[in-house]
């Protein structure tokens, strides 16, 4: 096709999709032709700019004639009737077309440079003071820097949506400091594929050897190991992993590279403690690690025998409830309240709420103060309604807030700010990862127990590393592993059917009419899609009385047609279909509309929360909420999550999703009241016995499983486990046979002097 040259002043923004930049507009020509409709990449193109741009005149079979745009160089107006209609179109918030003609009125042609150079000017406007000029100057300048920003990371082919937080971090220097180091775009908080961004540096000029490109390579493949699990690489994995990543085959350059790095240190070096082999870490997780090895092994000694004050303690109880404890509960009550650390495992139905229940009143007896906290804020409230009693995340607990003299984000209960509590009690301890775990430990006080609770079948934590399987393994905390499922949890076919599929099992896929565990067979992913919106929309609320808001499914995958996102699709037009009454927001493929369910994909600690009873601020990967209004005008839209309500900049919705579906990683720790599990086939590493295991403990009241029996049968039998780097165990073992010399006894010894409890004063005196 022949390229040609359109030049012209915007018109109109017909659509623009403010993620990737895509843009649909009415361009008017000299000599006052007829108006042409263009398409291409116009990020945060307005009405009144100018456009030259270099393409092709086509036909759309559905739009008709279209001129495609394949690059485009843009001018501000410079006429007061452009730069009205610039400023109307909504490129400053706040500004409407009132107040921007009351501004061109003011300033006429000159209006940009005023906004630019001399906002105070801006005070000589009609409802104008000092506070709003300043907001309109800087609006604009942000919109400026936006901008070229945006075309800037476009014209590279990289993904836009890390261009707000740029802004955010460096200001209008944004651009400069990506062209000095494009792989800043690498980093985690940023987003942007390595590849993309490598490619960039690459064509601007970046040598393939380059100490920055090295270094750059090997601090994105630690971080990318880390996200999926791993708290080090060892040294010669990385190298090679690294080589591999960017087709460096100088080792000098890059083992230059790593100990420039190490000297830096960004990496941390060390010795594995199993075969002496150097391992990477970044070194958070250096010292997370070592720190979490280190309180194990001085906790590890055992407990002294109960005396006869703690068996008539739990006898009273026992007496006050109307019930008696079953041996292994009575231990676990027994071993919590007497050891310094100590750790509690089972199943669904097998009793671990009521023996945290029977540790919290024989710690009341006493008046001794616990804290009961878990990863997430569901699983925080569910232990709060199963005891009675308040639970918190692990960051509120830690107070993870601004720090009030610096203003940085950070954990404000430490080893200068110790928790007041003379016990600990963590839930959902499987997804704890070693760097909040660290954290948590700095916060304990001299003497403070630490009671861990978790189902070691379940799926390990999202972030780095593997702390309950490798304090399981180092056999060097006291714990109790729960095994009876009791009468009525017994008679759930929910309960009993999981742990069939724990031990390998396949459970009996029959309906019967007073189970609560049904499965629907469907082998076709759309018959599949279509049973589950009706479940959701019609048949579950009408036979079983529930909401839709009381009912999650949960997949094991997130792409292909039974993944996260093309059920959330389906099920956001049967749920919550368009209207009128409903504002709504497009960013990206997404559809943000009140109403909607929600989730946070990732940490963000600055985000206050804007309604809550005590205040807060952060929002965690994870966390489901419900949109409860968009604001178009001023760019903003707030999420109602369990008992806060949070704002988010449209420039951030990138950080939402859908969550009428989500993945069985992401529902870890929640609990609802009927899960519909899709199973369909998929990625074996997705397919597994501990996935399977997990999504059906999901479910409270309800399981409903829709797909394919093979692929569930599958799963069961697939016990395959993806190896994660972690030397948690190899470094408890050493520290621990140190701690239990320098006390003159074996670690395994038992026994000791009868004892008695102990007041929280005679306590800190004993230690």
């Amino acid at each position: 096709m022949k390229e040609t040259i359109l030049c012209g002043k915007v018109l109109a923004v017909v659509f623009k999709n403010e993620v990737t930049g895509y843009a649909v507009v009415r361009i008017a020509v000299p000599g006052g032709g007829k108006p042409v409709t263009a398409v291409g990449h116009l990020p945060h193109i307005a009405p009144g700019e100018g456009v030259t741009a270099e393409g092709y005149a086509g036909n759309h079979p559905t739009y008709g004639e279209q001129f495609f745009i394949e690059k485009a160089a843009r001018t501000l107006p410079e006429t007061p009737g452009d730069i009205k209609a610039y400023l109307a179109s909504g490129v400053i918030r706040g500004v409407g077309k009132v107040t921007a003609q009351l501004i061109v009125d003011k300033f006429g042609a000159d209006t940009l440079r005023v906004l630019e150079k001399e906002p105070e000017k801006l005070t000589k406007v009609r409802g104008i003071n000092e506070a709003g000029a300043k907001r309109i100057s800087s609006g604009f300048l942000r919109h400026m820097g936006l901008k070229l920003l945006l075309e800037f990371l476009a014209s590279h082919g990289l993904d836009t949506r890390c261009a707000a937080l740029l802004l955010r971090n460096y200001g209008s220097d944004a651009r400069a400091k990506v062209r000095e180091n494009p792989y800043i775009l690498a980093h985690p908080d940023y987003g942007a594929e390595f590849h993309l961004v490598d490619a960039m540096a690459l064509r601007e000029g970046m040598a393939r050897n380059s100490p920055l490109r090295c270094q750059a390579a090997l601090l994105h493949q630690l971080h990318y190991n880390t996200e999926i699990g791993h708290s080090y690489l060892p040294r010669a994995k990385l190298l090679e992993s690294t080589e591999s990543l960017i087709d460096c085959r100088d080792d000098g350059a890059l083992s230059g590279a790593l100990d420039i790095l190490c000297e830096k240190r960004q990496i941390a070096v060390g010795k594995s403690p199993g075969s002496g082999a150097d391992i990477c870490y970044l070194p958070e997780l250096y010292q997370a690690e070592t720190g979490v090895a280190e309180f194990i092994a001085q906790r590890s000694k055992a407990a002294p025998a109960p005396g006869p004050e703690i068996a008539k303690a739990i006898a009273q109880i026992e007496a006050e409830i109307g019930l008696s404890y079953a041996p292994a509960q009575r231990e676990a009550i027994e071993l919590a309240v007497l050891c310094p650390l100590f750790l509690l495992t089972g199943g669904p139905g097998t009793g671990k709420t009521t023996a945290v229940s029977g540790i919290l009143r024989l710690m009341k007896r006493q008046n001794l103060r616990v804290s009961l906290a878990a990863p997430t804020g569901r699983a925080a409230k569910r232990m709060s309604e199963l005891t009675g009693e308040s639970a918190t995340t692990l960051h509120r607990l830690l107070e993870f807030m601004p720090d009030p003299e610096s203003g940085a984000f950070r954990f404000l209960r430490n080893e200068k700010n110790r928790l007041p509590a003379d016990m600990v009690i963590v839930d959902e301890f499987s997804m704890v990862d070693v760097l909040l775990f660290e954290r948590l430990l700095r916060a304990l006080a001299p003497g403070a127990r630490l009671v861990l609770v978790g189902d070691p079948d379940q799926l390990p934590s999202v972030g780095p590393g593997q702390v309950l399987a490798d304090i399981i393994s180092s056999d060097s905390v006291r714990s109790v592993h729960l095994r009876e499922i009791f009468r009525q949890a017994g008679e759930s076919a929910i309960v009993t059917s999981a742990h069939s599929v724990n031990m390998g099992v396949v459970p009996p896929l029959r309906n019967k009419d007073d189970s609560d565990f049904f499965f629907l067979r469907r082998t076709a992913p759309e018959e599949a899609l279509r049973a589950i919106t009706e479940l959701c929309a019609e048949r579950l609320p009408r036979r079983l009385g529930l909401e839709p808001s009381q009912i999650q499914i949960i997949t094991p995958t997130r792409k292909g047609p039974f993944g996260t996102v093309a059920l959330n699709k389906a099920l956001q037009e049967a749920l919550n279909p368009p209207s009128a009454e409903k504002a709504e927001k497009q960013y990206g493929d997404t559809t943000y509309r009140v109403g909607d369910r929600v989730m946070q994909t990732r940490n963000n600690y600055n985000l206050v929360w804007i309604q809550s009873g005590d205040g807060g601020v952060g929002v965690y990967n994870g966390e489901t909420g419900v949109i409860e209004s968009v604001d178009t005008r001023y760019e903003t839209l707030t999420v109602r999550y369990d008992d806060h309500l949070v704002e988010y900049p449209f420039d951030i919705l990138g950080e939402l999703e859908s969550a009428y579906a989500i993945t069985v990683h992401k529902a870890q720790g929640s609990e609802y009241t009927a899960v519909i599990l899709a199973i369909m086939n998929g990625p074996p590493p997705l397919l597994t016995r501990r996935v399977l295991y997990t999504a059906m403990t999901r479910a409270r009241r309800w399981l409903i499983v829709v797909g394919d029996e093979t692929v569930f049968a599958r799963m069961t039998a697939n016990t395959a486990q993806p190896k994660r780097y972690s030397a948690l165990r190899e470094r408890i073992l050493p520290l621990r046979q140190t701690a239990a010399a320098s006390e003159g006894a074996p670690p395994s010894e038992e026994g000791g002097k009868q004892v008695k409890l102990l007041s929280p004063a005679s306590e800190r005196m004993a230690q």
